[in-house]
């Protein structure tokens, strides 16, 4: 007789409607023997997302946005599991469990509610597309792409990090500007000293790739934002709408400062729009949602401009300086040409994110249809001191 965890399997994974769930979690809910036999097959569904190049935080957006919490807790508790079984972890996988949901009770409420939500959860992993790798699967050896080495954190993003945290909190648009500022400096200075400091010692080091996540609503002035953060520290953004997320594609310290600058300047925007907000309904309007719309498009594309401004200036310092090399304590003169060495590591980014998406299309962007939102965008786009104009947003032509 077929054992119960396979009738159920059968009625709940491959179709599409609840009948299936509702007869596989009845089967299950009768048979307490089946638990653990139902859990070790939920570890070998993860296990079969990171064969298909997916990643711990990959699995938990993409199971909260198409199913729910419960849902993406039960997954984080399958995660977990799973990852123990390591002795390592490929680099950023430890940062990912470390920001997992907690995983709920087994078998709470009921067991038949618990089982339910547990079969839903095993459809969309069963289906899971394959999508490009950022790095190798937990277990095997890294290949085909850079890997950040494991080490603390560098001084300097410890600073920009100190730097982000004080321009979120702070209630005043001057300070949260001049800090913001800051941020970009170190950051495109932090580029500049890896890069000469890469030259110098004939490192082999190559771009490497990390995802970060974009979520509704409004996720294409939200990756028009991470577009504009990622080009102006000399990286690559790939936007699969989709699944909901860009990959980013770049060297090990402008990946890190991109994480950081793009989250920052959505938390910074985000509390910039919600107070505009309320002015403009406290004026009597009530188009919320276009008016939210045109301000994240107006500040994505104002900040952009301002960050790649902020770059170019920096970049134009420390190749017009004199005496000691940006880093180094040597003098210029011993130290590599400082655009030669950015133009290449720029050529090997491009070449890097090409080979990973050979095909990619340009999004059109819808245009901004209200002038208060757009307006009230770019003043808090200046005031963040950060955007580039037409920023392209390039997606997938689907998945593989």
């Amino acid at each position: 007789m077929e054992p119960v965890i396979d009738q159920a399997f059968a009625a709940a994974l491959y179709s599409d409607g609840d009948a299936g769930l509702d007869t596989g979690a009845s089967l299950l809910a009768a048979d307490p023997a089946a638990d653990a036999e139902l859990f070790r097959r939920g570890e070998e569904f993860v296990r079969r997302a990171w064969d298909r190049g997916w990643q711990p935080a990959d699995v938990v957006r993409i199971v909260r946005r198409e199913l729910d919490e419960t849902a993406a807790g039960l997954a984080a508790g399958l995660i977990a599991s799973e990852t123990g079984r390591y002795e390592r972890l490929p680099p950023r996988w430890r940062a990912q469990l470390d920001g997992l949901p907690a995983a709920p009770p087994r078998n709470r409420p009921d067991r038949f509610s618990y089982a339910t939500a547990l079969l839903g959860l095993y459809r969309l992993l069963l289906r899971l597309p394959s999508i490009e790798p950022v790095g190798p699967p937990p277990g095997t050896s890294p290949h085909g792409l850079h890997l950040p080495p494991a080490h603390d954190e560098p001084r300097m993003l410890t600073r920009i990090r100190a730097l982000l945290a004080k321009a979120e909190a702070t209630g005043f648009p001057e300070e949260a500007e001049a800090l913001t500022t800051k941020a970009q400096e170190l950051m495109a200075r932090h580029s500049i000293d890896e890069a000469l400091l890469a030259a110098r010692s004939h490192s082999k080091e190559a771009p490497g790739a990390c995802r970060i996540g974009v979520d509704a609503p409004y996720e294409t002035a939200k990756a028009i934002l991470l577009d504009a953060v990622a080009s102006a520290n000399r990286c690559r953004a790939v936007w699969n709408g989709d699944l909901g997320f860009s990959t980013v594609v770049g060297f090990e310290p402008d990946l890190e400062a991109v994480e950081l600058l793009y989250t920052s300047l959505l938390v910074q925007g985000t509390v910039a729009m919600t107070k505009a907000e309320a002015g403009q309904r406290a004026g009597g309007r009530k188009r919320t949602k276009t008016f939210r719309q045109s301000f994240l498009m107006a500040y994505a594309q104002r900040l952009g401009s301002r960050l790649a401004a902020d770059t170019a200036r920096v970049t134009a310092a420390a190749e017009a300086g004199t005496g000691a090399a940006p880093g180094s304590g040597s003098p210029r003169s011993a130290a590599p040409q400082l655009l030669p060495v950015l133009a290449a590591r720029d050529m090997a980014v491009t070449d890097t994110a090409e080979r990973m998406f050979p095909e990619t299309t340009t999004t059109r962007v819808r245009g901004a249809t209200d002038l208060d939102g757009w307006t009230h965008g770019t003043a808090a786009a200046d005031r963040a001191r950060t955007g580039r104009t037409g920023p392209e947003i390039h997606g997938r032509r689907g998945s593989r």
